[in-house]
């Protein structure tokens, strides 16, 4: 099981200030499904939010600046420094790798987890975490790299981008197709599930965008 130093070992090795792929594709989904989330709830308050894996705090501050009254977490303190030296008004809160994160159960109106799920090495416990703080009804918005059969065929066809893909030693644990996607959030427990692709030339997307709501039993 990973953990805590792993991530802080990856973080290490990535350069400040770096850009996460397509920032700027996942920012516009992440606002658009944040707007669509808050209509459907209709308060007068500022919708909660759970930015999971919030890294170095890019698209939490999106979120802050939009309105919404957004918690940033992250299992390293790496990431989260960086984030705190760039905004100190964010929210942040470092979370366990394997512990139960310190939130109340049903605090939170929508979590936004970009490009995170597919290095987390107990999906099954991450889930459930991210269920048991959403609300009944509430949304999971989430991004994470894109593995068509198109894209699958031009890694096979070439065996040096196979092996850069799929390195022993790179921190993507999980690679996930619109499918696998779509069927793993349904097995937790979410509902009205839209998984589709984005970015890249049709059938070679590079990049899954879903959405869903916490079903209300």
């Amino acid at each position: 099981m990973a953990s805590r130093s792993y991530y802080e070992s990856v973080w290490e090795a990535v350069p400040p200030g770096s850009q996460p792929p397509d920032l700027q594709l996942r920012r516009a989904f992440m606002l658009d499904g944040l707007r669509a989330a808050a209509a459907r709830a209709g308060a007068h308050e500022p919708l909660r939010v759970l930015d999971v894996g919030c890294g170095e705090g890019q698209l939490t501050a999106e979120a802050a600046r939009a309105g919404f009254a957004v918690v940033g977490v992250d299992v390293a303190e790496e990431p989260l420094r960086r984030a705190r030296e760039r905004d100190d008004g964010l929210d942040l809160r470092l979370v366990g790798v394997q512990e139960r994160w310190p939130l109340d159960d049903a605090s939170f109106d929508a979590v936004w987890a970009g490009e995170t799920i597919e290095h987390v090495a107990d999906t099954a416990a991450w889930l459930s975490q991210v269920r048991r703080v959403l609300r009944s009804g509430a949304s999971l918005l989430l991004s994470t790299p894109a593995h068509g059969r198109l894209t699958m065929l031009a890694l096979a066809l070439s065996a040096r981008r196979t092996d850069e893909h799929f390195d022993p030693r790179a921190d993507h644990l999980r690679f996930y197709t619109r499918r696998t996607l779509a069927r793993l959030l349904e097995d937790f427990g979410f509902e009205r599930i839209d998984v589709r692709a984005a970015a890249g030339p049709p059938g070679a997307r590079r990049v899954l965008l879903a959405s869903a709501l916490r079903s209300r039993f």
